[in-house]
């Protein structure tokens, strides 16, 4: 007995077929001029990917992630917890960066730049169509593989993501300790690292052996966003609609009324997520050009002008002129620069250690007979330098005021806070209104100085 439900006019995903069923896809291959392009772009990324953690810049790898140390260290300058409105910034800027770019130029990171695409495309395809020998072509293969070929090929995909995963492991412990932990150690002695490897190691095989195309399809995020974030100005990969429809094979196109597309459906072959682009602007597109490329050979064949698919806007396809400057795009870059220009100043005037002022627990203060007025406080030192430091702590004003004991830091490790207990002395002639500003200078052994403002409290 058939249940009344209503069945897909189509596939409802280009990864699923109309009974429920997964839809293989094996694209062929169009290797035209922005392919070439791709590929050179995509093997710089992998060898900054590779090489970065071998980078280093004043003794620390360009880019170390270490979480257990809390220090985030990017291209000679460290992060530490205590920058939490640089971090702030950052984020917000790099939020701010991703619309911005989008409402430009699309989704050219999906295409161009995405480790998802690049890896995907440029080293998981390229070896399973050797192993399966559709090099240079691609596609589904057209008779069946031998068993030892689809081993063989898992075998090599398994050592590229191991790689990949012990270098992933390196950006956050370090590329000498991952070498050490490799051919000096076993799992044994360091099983949390052992286990992130195991895991991103089954991640990576799961997505690029199974999942592929379907996380740009319905796992990344950013797709789903990409309706929002684009306007009618933004550059997208469209099939000129005026030029091409009709379709039709066959020569003598004027004379029968077609248009310049000859229907051979090879844009939706080659590309990587499975759709028509001349169904119009669809997220599952992820800008790759494959299209654009295949397109133009065709039309190069036929003896039309290039272009049919294009780097366009859905404006310009309409025969509407593209508006570069427009309140969107000003507004991203204004809110852009702005965040900059905030980063750069914070960032500035970071010294080589940061100083923050406490107030002591208990009483607010004490007062003796001859009316001499202490307050307790707490002076917290981050050493953001990279060698072992020793602080002094001076009084600057009220005039008259001294401190009592701790006004000598012990040594402070690299990246190390230290909290020292200091008993400010001040005058009773010296408050107003129960309240003294208090200007502490503070000097490490290397003559850097910060100065801190703070209120003491006093009698009325």
């Amino acid at each position: 007995m058939e249940l009344p439900v209503l069945q897909p006019e189509d596939r409802v995903l280009s990864t699923l077929e109309s009974d429920g069923s997964r839809r293989w896809i094996y694209p062929k291959l169009s290797t035209g001029r922005y392919w070439w392009w791709r590929r050179m772009v995509a093997y710089a990324l992998i060898a900054v990917y590779a090489l970065l953690p071998f980078v280093t810049i004043g003794g620390k790898p360009a880019i170390l992630l270490d979480i257990g140390a809390r220090e985030f260290t990017f291209f000679g300058f460290t992060f530490l917890p205590t920058d939490t409105v640089l971090l702030a910034i950052f984020v917000v800027g790099l939020f701010l960066t991703v619309f911005f770019v989008t409402a430009i130029a699309g989704r050219v990171w999906c295409g161009w730049a995405c480790p998802q695409t690049v890896y995907m495309e440029f080293l998981f395809r390229p070896i399973e169509r050797l192993f399966t020998g559709t090099t240079g072509k691609g596609s589904k293969p057209r008779h069946s593989v031998a068993p030892w070929r689809w081993i063989a090929m898992y075998c090599v995909f398994l050592v590229i993501c191991i790689h990949l995963a012990n270098m992933f492991l390196a950006y956050f412990v370090g590329v000498d300790k991952v070498h050490a932990w490799i051919w000096s150690s076993s799992p044994a002695e360091h099983p949390g690292a052992f286990a992130v490897v195991a895991v991103v190691t089954g991640l990576m095989l799961f997505d690029f052996c199974y999942w592929r195309e379907q996380l740009c399809i319905i796992g990344c995020p950013y797709g789903r966003f990409q309706s929002v974030m684009l306007d009618r100005s933004s550059c997208i990969i469209g099939y000129d609609e005026r030029r091409g429809e009709p379709r039709g094979k066959g020569r003598d196109r004027e004379a029968k009324g077609l248009g310049h597309c000859v229907d051979c459906n090879l844009c939706f072959d080659v590309c990587p997520t499975g759709i028509d682009i001349r169904d119009g602007l669809q997220l599952e597109c992820i800008g790759c050009a494959q299209c654009i490329d295949v397109c133009d050979e065709v039309m190069e064949k036929t003896g039309q002008p290039k272009g049919l698919i294009r780097y366009s806007s859905q404006a310009a396809l309409e025969g509407q002129p593209t508006k570069v400057v427009r309140p969107r795009t000003v507004i991203y870059l204004g809110a852009i620069a702005l965040l900059v220009g905030a980063f750069t100043v914070v960032l500035a005037g970071k010294g080589t250690f940061d100083v923050t002022i406490l107030r002591g627990l208990g009483r607010p203060y004490l007062s003796d007979e001859q009316g001499v007025v202490e307050n307790t406080l707490r002076v917290r030192i981050v050493n953001r330098s990279g060698v072992p430091r020793r602080y002094v702590i001076d009084v600057v004003e009220p005039e008259g005021a001294w401190i009592s004991n701790g006004a000598e830091v012990d040594l402070v490790q690299p990246g190390d806070t230290f909290e020292q207990p200091v008993h400010v002395r001040a005058p009773g002639d010296v408050f107003r209104v129960g309240k003294a500003l208090l200007q502490l200078r503070i000097t490490d052994d290397n003559d850097q100085t910060v100065d801190e403002q703070f209120f003491l409290l006093g009698p009325l």
